[in-house]
C-alpha cells in the first residue's frame, strides 16, 4: 500500500500548479534555512554530498553535449567526486561545467518553482538521480547516492502537495548558496592549500589550455553570481 500511495505521489508530482506567492517573512526563513544547510557543520556534511553530485552532474551533462561517452562517476565520503569520459569531445567544456553547475541547477530549481513546477521538479530529481546510478563506480558513491535517492523520495511523499513547490524554492536556494560555498573552498586551494592544486578543476584547466588558474576561477565566479543574481530577482518577484 505504501508503494502504491508514494508512485500515486510521483506521478501526480509531475503536474503544474499555481505560481508561487511567497510571503516576505517566508522569504527570509527560506534564505536562513538555506544558508543553514550550507554553513551549519552538521547539515552541510550531508547537503554538501548532494552539491557533490550536482557539481559531477554538470561535468557529465557537459560532456554528453558534446559527444563525450561519460565512463563512470566516483563519489567520495569527503564530499570530493570524479567524473570520466572518453571520446572525441570538448575537454575545456567538460571540465568548466562542475562548480558552477550548483547554481545554474538552483537558479532553475527557484525559477522552476515559483512558476508552479516545484512538484514536477522534485519527481523529476527522483527520475535523474536513479539514471546516475549507470554511471557510479564505487561503493562510497552507491551509498551518498542512495541516501540522497531515499530522501527525495520521502519529500515526495511526506511534505504535503501545497509545500512541495516552496521545499523546492528552498533546496534551490541552498544549492546556489552552496555552489558559492564550493567555490570559495576551491580558492583556498590555490591560496593556502596548494599541496592539493592536482585535484583542482581550475588547476586542470590551466594546464589544458595555457590560461591562467585565476581566470577559471573568475569565470566560475561569474557565473555562480549570474545564477545568483537570477535567483534573488525571481525570490523578489515571488515575494
Amino acid at each position: 500500500m505504501m508503494v502504491q500511495e508514494w508512485w500515486a505521489a510521483f506521478v501526480q508530482g509531475f503536474t503544474h500548479t499555481a505560481p508561487l506567492v511567497v510571503p516576505a517573512t517566508e522569504l527570509v526563513w527560506l534564505v536562513v534555512g538555506a544558508a543553514a544547510l550550507c554553513v551549519v557543520p552538521v547539515l552541510w556534511r550531508f547537503f554538501g554530498r548532494f552539491v557533490t553530485i550536482v557539481h559531477e552532474l554538470g561535468h557529465a551533462f557537459a560532456g554528453l553535449l558534446t559527444g563525450m561517452r561519460v565512463t563512470g562517476i566516483t563519489l567520495r565520503m569527503d564530499q570530493g567526486g570524479t567524473t570520466q569520459g572518453m571520446g572525441r569531445g570538448r575537454a575545456v567544456w567538460f571540465g568548466f561545467w562542475g562548480y558552477p553547475a550548483p547554481a545554474v541547477v538552483g537558479a532553475a530549481l527557484v525559477a522552476a518553482s515559483a512558476a508552479g513546477w516545484g512538484r514536477a521538479a522534485l519527481s523529476g530529481a527522483v527520475v535523474v538521480l536513479l539514471a546516475v546510478f549507470l554511471f557510479i563506480r564505487n561503493l562510497q558513491g552507491v551509498l551518498i547516492l542512495l541516501g540522497a535517492i531515499v530522501a527525495v523520495a520521502i519529500l515526495v511523499v511526506a511534505v504535503p502537495p501545497d509545500l512541495q513547490g516552496h521545499l523546492t524554492l528552498g533546496v534551490g536556494a541552498a544549492l546556489v548558496l552552496g555552489a558559492i560555498r564550493d567555490w570559495w573552498n576551491l580558492v583556498s586551494v590555490h591560496t593556502t592549500r596548494r599541496r592539493e592544486l592536482a585535484s583542482s578543476d581550475a588547476f586542470i584547466l590551466a594546464r589544458k589550455t595555457g590560461v591562467a588558474s585565476a581566470f577559471w576561477l573568475f569565470s566560475f565566479a561569474l557565473v555562480i553570481a549570474l545564477c545568483g543574481a537570477a535567483a534573488w530577482l525571481v525570490l523578489r518577484v515571488a515575494a
